[in-house]
């Protein structure tokens, strides 16, 4: 008890230290410039996709990288992803230090989105959800593959994150609430597209934030999927690393989704 007591105390004063440097009296970071109305609008349009395809609930988020500046990304106010509208979209630079808070709240959880930025060059858009049917996948010993050519980026493979491996009492809330539990996120995801969170969620890293919504929503789809052929009980013909190569060399109709899941969830 007393070793756990210590732990959840050493948890709370890293968390405490994590928070915005605006409340400690710190200079915050200056802005990545001006944004066209058209990026928050399918920032938002992406959260609102995203909580109607049932792959985020009142938590979980998703970023985009600012176009103007790689090393500032936006990301909403801490806020049930449904209810996101411009005016909740946060600056941030890259250690996940909000550029103007205003009062606003930041998600504890930010630390995902500016530690994959940091080590992924390639990637412009982070998802993190608590996607109900990948979590049994991250505490079980049976890998997520690719059974729908739909979720055909998964034949890559799937890691899963153990937040214990990261060595930092904070990771016992299972929340990444500093820069350190969110750059071991970060090294576990490697350059995949999705990786897991034991018992927690998923992470997902694309290049754009269509192609990131695809991606949430085809691991959620094909995770069903997987979970209903295991139980038939035959053996299981998976994508091939053949079929799956091949999938990701072919242009795909992304348009043609998002269009179609941004007029359902906005109304249009």
């Amino acid at each position: 008890m007393i070793r756990l007591a210590a732990a959840l105390t050493a948890a709370l004063l890293l968390v405490l230290a994590s928070e915005d440097h605006s409340a400690n009296g710190q200079t915050p970071p200056a802005s990545g410039g001006p944004l066209d109305s058209s990026v928050l609008a399918d920032l938002v349009a992406a959260n609102r996709i995203l909580a109607g395809e049932s792959i985020l609930d009142a938590y979980g988020h998703v970023s985009i990288r600012h176009p103007g500046n790689p090393n500032r990304y936006l990301l909403s106010r801490s806020l049930a992803p449904v209810l996101v509208t411009a005016q909740d979209i946060m600056e941030y630079d890259l250690d996940s230090t909000p550029v103007d808070p205003r009062g606003r709240v930041s998600v504890l959880e930010r630390f995902i989105h500016g530690e994959v930025y940091k080590a992924r060059p390639d990637v412009n858009a982070v998802i993190h959800s608590h996607s109900p049917t990948v979590v049994p996948f991250s505490v079980t010993q049976v890998p997520l593959r690719p059974v729908l050519h739909a979720a055909s980026f998964l034949w890559v493979g799937v890691p899963v994150w153990e937040i214990r491996d990261a060595g930092d009492p904070a990771g016992a809330t299972m929340l990444v609430r500093n820069g350190v539990l969110g750059k071991s996120l970060a090294a576990k995801l490697g350059d995949k597209p999705v990786a897991l969170m034991r018992g927690h969620g998923n992470v997902v890293a694309a290049p754009n934030v269509q192609t990131a919504v695809r991606y949430a929503i085809y691991t959620e789809v094909n995770a069903r999927m997987q979970a209903i052929a295991i139980s038939l009980g035959s053996p299981i013909t998976y994508i091939s690393p053949e079929e799956g190569a091949a999938m990701s060399r072919t242009p795909a109709d992304a348009g043609r989704a998002w269009d179609l899941w941004k007029r359902k969830a906005m109304g249009l």
